[in-house]
């Protein structure tokens, strides 16, 4: 298996030093006291950073090639519009009349830094808040498309990351078939109007009505922070960096897990919370397992595609091994099943 994808040499990520990170602060006119601790981030590389008079800042560099000027200032500008109606989004300063800055051949932004903790998803009073402040993000999302980020698509999180694993030979000989065989049958099932009986009318990918979405609604994407005396508090949503257009159910099925009861629960949580706000297409949840489908697909080609950064093979060794790919084997045939299945219902 032929994992050297990228030409060699140093990656980009590998001159950006803590100096370079303090020098790039520095043009900005925010000047660091030295304290910088990385916070995690595996597509990009994210620091907080204490600044003289104590404030802490959180600086993002953005990975090279992969978002064009555009789409990364259609982000910061969904944030700002996030924040300027009320939602508790972390976006980013501005700074000399501008979000997005050049250092030493990298683009970066400054935000302010957030504490908290990951939300605790059993709490079905934390569900429902959250439900409520996802259903505002979606009205803002809704309010007009993006003209330059990408929309969450079959081809895109789909076709094309199969054809790619499969063209650059990172699949191992003893398992490629087998998974080549399952990864067709999902796609297909996803790509059919009739893909169960059970999908209301048919309901696919394409029927749903896309908007601007958070994009990546995981836990971890989410702080919360308990509330003090005067009501504040509670979840803000950081890291917009996977915004795109697709369904309203892609920024709520991540936040769901357990068995399918547990599931259900955590489900009618968030919208009993998001249809306070906002009305919710109930067709969108036989989209749940398709888009779980997909993203296990996408998430073998970005590891592969990021192998050459060094940060990826220290944090996932396993990726790549004829067991890694028989893993992946299995849980297709369980996606298969589960996309044949009737959809949760709330």
């Amino acid at each position: 298996m032929n994992m050297s994808l990228d030409a060699p040499g140093l990656h980009p990520f590998a001159t950006l030093t803590p100096d370079a990170v303090l020098d790039a602060l520095a043009s900005v006119g925010l000047y660091g006291d030295g304290r910088l601790m990385a916070l995690s981030s595996y597509e990009n590389r994210v620091y907080q950073a204490t600044l003289e008079d104590g404030e802490r800042v959180v600086a993002k560099f953005y990975r090279p090639g992969r978002w064009s000027e555009a789409q990364i200032l259609e982000e910061h500008a969904f944030a700002a519009e996030l924040m300027a109606a009320e939602v508790p989004a972390v976006g980013p300063l501005v700074l000399a009349g501008q979000t997005l800055h050049r250092f030493d051949g990298f683009a970066f932004s400054v935000s302010p830094w957030r504490g908290g903790r990951q939300p605790e998803l059993d709490d079905f009073e934390v569900l429902e808040w959250i439900g409520r402040f996802l259903a505002r993000i979606h009205t803002v999302g809704a309010a007009q498309p993006f003209a330059h980020r990408p929309a969450l698509d079959l081809q895109s999180f789909g076709a094309e990351p199969r054809e790619w694993l499969l063209g650059h030979d990172l699949i191992p000989l003893d398992v490629q078939s087998a998974w080549h065989e399952a990864c067709n049958t999902a796609l297909d099932l996803i790509a059919s109007d009739t893909r169960s009986a059970s999908a209301v009318g048919g309901f696919c990918l394409n029927d749903a009505t896309a908007l601007r979405l958070h994009g990546d609604c995981h836990p971890g994407n989410i702080l919360w922070t308990p509330l003090d005396e005067w009501g504040r508090g509670g979840p803000h949503f950081v890291d917009l960096d996977d915004a795109r257009m697709g369904p309203a159910v892609q920024d709520l099925w991540m936040l769901l897990s357990g068995d399918r009861r547990q599931r259900t629960h955590q489900l009618s949580a968030l919208l009993d919370g998001y249809e306070q706000f906002r009305s919710f297409d109930r067709r969108e949840l036989a989209l749940i397992e398709p888009l779980r489908t997909l993203r296990l697909i996408h998430y073998s080609a970005w590891l592969a595609r990021r192998w050459q950064d060094p940060i990826f093979p220290i944090n996932f060794p396993w990726f790549g091994t004829s067991d890694y790919w028989r893993g992946q084997v299995d849980m297709l045939h369980e996606q298969i099943e589960a996309m044949q299945e009737e959809p949760l219902a709330a």
